[in-house]
Formats: C-alpha cells, sequence, structure tokens
C-alpha cells in the first residue's frame, strides 16, 4: 500500500554501510530523507549518490540525516562505493541500506511491479521530527534526481512548519512568501511585523519571516 502525507513513516532495523541502523532511532529529533535507487553500478545511481554525498554539508545545516536504498547486498554496496568515489570524486558519506529481501522495500512501496518486480524505483520520502512523511516523490529509473530541488523542498517544509505561511511556485529561500487564508487580516501586523502585500483578498504576501 502507498504511503501517503502525513503518515507515520514505518520504522524499521536493517543493515547499512555504517552499521546496523533502527530507522526512526537513526533521524533522532531531526528530518530525514530516504531514497531508494534500482540497483548497486547502475550508471544513473552512481551520479545521484555522488550528489548527495558532496551536498552532505547543505543536509546537516537543516538537520537533515539521508539515507539510500539499494536491494543489493552490503558487500556490493560496499565495492560500489570505491566506484562512487572515483568517478565522482567525493566520499560517500552517508549509509546506504542493504535490502536483499526487499523487507524496506515492499514497506515503503518502492516496488512497482508495473516496472519491474526486481528493482525499486526512484523513490523519494522526506520525513520530519514527528516521523511523518512530508513529501513523497517517484521518478522512473532512467530520469535522475535534482537534489537542489529536495533541499529547496525541506526548506519549504521548515519554514511552513513553523510559521502560518505557503511558499509559491518557484520560491526559493529569501523570497516572499504567501501568508495562509487562517490567518486573518488584522492579525498580520503583530504576527508578520515586517510588513505584507495584499494582492487579492487570499493572495497576501510578506518577507520571509525566519530572516532577519
Amino acid at each position: 500500500m502507498a504511503i501517503r502525507l502525513g503518515e507515520i513513516a514505518p520504522d524499521f532495523k536493517a543493515e547499512t554501510t555504517e552499521g546496523t541502523i533502527e530507522f526512526h532511532r537513526y533521524l533522532g529529533n531531526g528530518w530525514g530523507v530516504l531514497f531508494s535507487h534500482p540497483a548497486d553500478f547502475t550508471p544513473v545511481c552512481t551520479t545521484e549518490l555522488g550528489a548527495v554525498a558532496r551536498l552532505r554539508a547543505e543536509f546537516d545545516k537543516r538537520n537533515t540525516k539521508v539515507l539510500a536504498l539499494s536491494v543489493d547486498p552490503l558487500e556490493s554496496h560496499r565495492q560500489w562505493i570505491g566506484d562512487i568515489n572515483e568517478t565522482q570524486q567525493t566520499e560517500v558519506n552517508f549509509p546506504i541500506i542493504a535490502d536483499p529481501d526487499f523487507k524496506v522495500a515492499k514497506l515503503y512501496d518502492m516496488v512497482h511491479p508495473e516496472i519491474s518486480d526486481k528493482f525499486t524505483v526512484r523513490s523519494v520520502f522526506v520525513i520530519g521530527p514527528d516521523k511523518k512523511v512530508k513529501l513523497t516523490i517517484t521518478y522512473p529509473a532512467a530520469t535522475g534526481r535534482n537534489f537542489d530541488e529536495i533541499l529547496r523542498v525541506i526548506d519549504s517544509l521548515q519554514l511552513t512548519a513553523n510559521y502560518s505561511v505557503a511558499t509559491p511556485a518557484n520560491w526559493k529561500p529569501g523570497e516572499d512568501v504567501i501568508i495562509t487564508a487562517a490567518v486573518k487580516d488584522e492579525e498580520i501586523p503583530a504576527r508578520f511585523p515586517k510588513g505584507h502585500n495584499r494582492v487579492k483578498p487570499y493572495l497576501r504576501t510578506t518577507p520571509q519571516p525566519n530572516l532577519n
């Protein structure tokens, strides 16, 4: 069954390239990104894991842990890491889950039989500190993910979790945001002292509230 937004992310115990983890305990009080790959030693996956390794500091800034998953065994992962480090000129610095029995893949509905019953698709799950799923994205096997976009989404999720705002189309950190409908006009000056722009009664914008 597909995992829906707002549901508790299923917990699991798994072997990884950095030892045994219990997923919820591993995430602690922070955010998490769990993303799957069709198989080891595949070209698109190699570039993706390299991209995430290079962005590790950006995930750390957002108090976000990343975990990759492939249904290949642990020894295969370890050999593959050598290729990733060599070809992507980086060092893999996050766990890769070994899931040869498809336990986690099936738990998270990462295997789509219409595509293949042997490989996981490129699934992405962003999980909040409350262990609830905040975002799901599924890419086809031939399309590499844009991890800059995943970071942008995390920025939006973290901002909107703490303020009564929404982010507009193509929003980037530092740009104006939308005041949600739950905030009455008369409440705006106290809650958003930086000021606001009333474009329409239902469209009110304000500078990003968590920036100085």
